[in-house]
């Protein structure tokens, strides 16, 4: 999952579709228009996902700014295991709310929404 964060603030499509399951993997993912600055990721859960398992799922937030607007999005990710190596499946994408202007800020900085992106 870490891995594919981290290919997507990097724009590294190639990536991306190497660790993409062939049942679902898109032609292309358009990345050369997007102006998405990718500035955080937090891990809320994950279930199997071992040496043993042929399947693992992954649920985090991601926070992003798209045209100056910090948002952020909590996907459930599903991914399986073959020949050793793990591939995205599908995930389940909900839109999460603007934090209060007193709660701590997406981007992980620490300090309040208020005086750091909001």
């Amino acid at each position: 999952m870490r891995s594919r964060y981290t290919a997507y603030h990097l724009m590294n499509g190639a990536y991306l579709l190497k660790t993409w399951h062939q049942s679902t993997c898109p032609v292309d993912l358009g990345l050369q228009d997007d102006d998405t600055e990718w500035v955080g990721l937090n891990v809320v859960r994950y279930e199997a996902g071992g040496i043993k398992d042929s399947e693992g799922v992954v649920e985090f937030i991601a926070s992003y700014r798209q045209g100056g607007v910090l948002l952020r999005f909590r996907e459930c990710s599903r991914f399986l295991r073959e020949s050793g190596e793990w591939f995205y499946l599908d995930g389940i994408v909900r839109s999460e709310p603007n934090p209060g202007r007193n709660d701590p800020c997406w981007c992980g900085s620490g300090r309040k929404y208020k005086k750091c992106c909001g």
